[in-house]
């Protein structure tokens, strides 16, 4: 098996656009609840299309296929494009989406977390701590929708700067 090397440039770009998404959440999170599910609908369907291109450098550096990673691909993409059409549902159906997709998304995450290893001990824990933090985020949005919506804003902020930086170390 073979250690991969060099800077990776799409996890590097999509990591910024994570993190100036929750800079924009955080600085106003009134008003950007209804740019929320826009900026969630296209970040979704791009993130899917990255885990699709990512399960081919997956089987690459650590020869593993990963049907999870297509399955997650594929769900992302599936939220993406039902939010961009249904806006007004989209309002409704964001906590609980949220919520879905935190746990299922740091699930898949800790699943495959184990290839890390080769690669660096330090971004392997660092990979597990931020996917239970993840996990923990949507069981309280679940158990607490009403709460949720209200705090939303802080919390999707919170969730694209854990993934911006996740993404950011990643590239390197």
């Amino acid at each position: 098996m073979e250690k991969r090397s060099g800077f990776n440039w799409a996890p590097f770009l999509l990591g910024i656009i994570f993190i100036f998404v929750s800079l924009v959440t955080f600085r106003d999170p009134e008003s950007s609840l209804l740019a929320i599910v826009y900026v969630f609908a296209f970040s979704a369907i791009f993130k899917g299309v990255f885990e699709l291109f990512f399960r081919r450098s997956l089987n690459e550096f650590a020869g593993q296929h990963s049907t999870l990673l297509i399955v997650l691909g594929i769900f992302d993409i599936i939220i993406g494009v039902f939010l961009l059409f249904n806006i007004s549902a989209g309002l409704i159906a964001l906590p609980f989406v949220f919520a879905i997709w935190f746990i299922v998304d740091s699930i898949v995450a800790l699943a495959t977390s184990g290839i890390y290893k080769v690669a660096s001990t330090g971004y392997y824990w660092f990979n597990v701590i931020v996917n239970i933090i993840g996990i923990i985020l949507g069981i309280m949005l679940i158990f607490n929708p009403i709460s949720s919506a209200l705090t939303l804003a802080f919390l999707v902020g919170f969730y694209f700067m854990m993934m911006g930086i996740t993404l950011i170390v990643y590239a390197f």
